[in-house]
């Protein structure tokens, strides 16, 4: 093996206010290690917070602050925790010994040093500090690369629910803004329930923002219905409207398909699903496609309920102008407890103003294409 270049030699700091017993100190160690050397502990401390060495030999009696306070100094700071400390001292009794491991010290050498002694110490906590110093910085670069792919992962299942979205969108003749604004009403009415007792533990922080990126999935069905009834510029028959209606299974069976594909079923891709395929239910069971009421519609889909109709409301279509949006609150308001979960309807209202800034900042431009046609009736 070749030898270590000077500037890759271990660095140890000798600490003693004895120059005779430094300058031996110096001798025995100056060839495998770079030596710093301080006479007071006061300026130990110093030295080795500014350039952390890899050792420090400490006399435990010194004048001002003694070795064993050093030492306790040295493991109260970040800096210089994991600097090994060897105490180098005449004292021989028991409790001297028991003190200094108390502090921190990894070790206790008497004096007069034995100079095989010290350079086989010396060496193999040297050795132990190169493997942890080894783990720690794998460790950080381990955890580091963790973050950094599950941040990649989290930009790929952006960009793969906008460019989803974004299809739908272009076959439904709305902008994209009704995405971005369905989203955010979802995310703030998630925000205003989170504290409420009985949300407890279904809207913590990844929940929400789980459903924030999943929201813009909510109409992905309508890819599969027919230019014929999903652009039709006049009002749907009954029939068409049935057709319509399977938007919601059409997009369940493909989010579904991606999850068996997966081989498993994400937080993501289960929200995606639950707002896609329920989105249309009513609170008092006269929704669409299963009728489901209350607590069985899922509490995703039940947000999503509030923000679709609030920009359905707000948004002008080939059939209505865009209602006003006090107008827009007091229709929903009205279907408190027959449309709309009470509690989600009751978090809308105190959020009126946030969901009316939510509009303006993500509105349609001027020109907009209107929406695909009402349903009969």
């Amino acid at each position: 093996m070749s030898a270590l270049s000077p500037d890759q030699r271990p660095t140890v700091l000798v600490v003693d206010d004895v120059p005779e017993n430094i300058a031996a100190m110096v001798a025995l160690l100056q060839d495998p290690y770079r030596v710093k050397v301080a006479t007071r502990a006061a300026t130990a401390l110093q030295l080795a917070r500014e350039a952390p060495p890899d050792l420090i030999l400490m006399d435990v009696s010194m004048p001002g602050m003694d070795g064993y306070e050093a030492c306790r100094q040295l493991k109260a700071d970040a800096r210089t925790a994991c600097v090994p400390v060897i105490f180098l001292t005449a004292r021989a009794e028991a409790h001297d010994e028991a003190l200094g491991f108390e502090v921190g010290a990894v070790d206790y050498i008497m004096k007069p040093v034995s100079a095989p002694v010290a350079r086989a110490r010396i060496a193999s906590q040297l050795a132990l500090k190169q493997a942890h110093d080894f783990l720690r910085d794998r460790s950080a670069w381990l955890e580091a690369e963790v973050q950094r792919r599950t941040r990649e992962i989290e930009l790929i299942e952006d960009a793969t629910i906008i460019a989803l979205a974004a299809l739908a969108e272009t076959r439904d003749n709305e902008t994209g803004n009704h995405i971005r604004r369905t989203q955010h009403y979802v995310r703030a009415l998630a925000r205003k329930l989170q504290h409420e007792p009985h949300f407890a533990g279904r809207l913590d922080d990844k929940a929400i923002d789980l459903m924030f990126k999943s929201a813009p999935l909510h109409d992905i069905g309508k890819v599969g219905i027919p230019d014929r009834i999903l652009l039709k510029p006049g009002k749907l028959t009954a029939e068409e409207f049935e057709v319509m209606k399977t938007h919601t299974t059409l997009g369940r069976d493909a989010i579904a398909d991606a999850e068996a594909q997966c081989g498993t079923t994400s937080s993501f891709l289960r929200y995606a699903r639950e707002i896609a395929h329920h989105h249309h239910e009513k609170w008092d069971g006269s929704g669409y496609p299963d009728g489901l009421a209350g607590e069985a519609i899922p509490l995703s889909a039940r947000l999503m309920a509030v923000a679709d109709v609030y920009d359905a409301l707000i948004s002008r279509r080939v059939y209505k102008p865009a209602f006003a949006h006090d107008d827009a609150v007091r229709i929903i308001a009205e279907g408190r407890g027959r449309h709309f979960d009470p509690r989600v309807i009751d978090a809308f209202l105190a959020i009126t103003g946030e969901f009316h800034a939510i509009a303006l900042e993500y509105a349609d431009p001027a020109g907009a294409g209107p929406a695909p046609a009402p349903a009969p009736g």
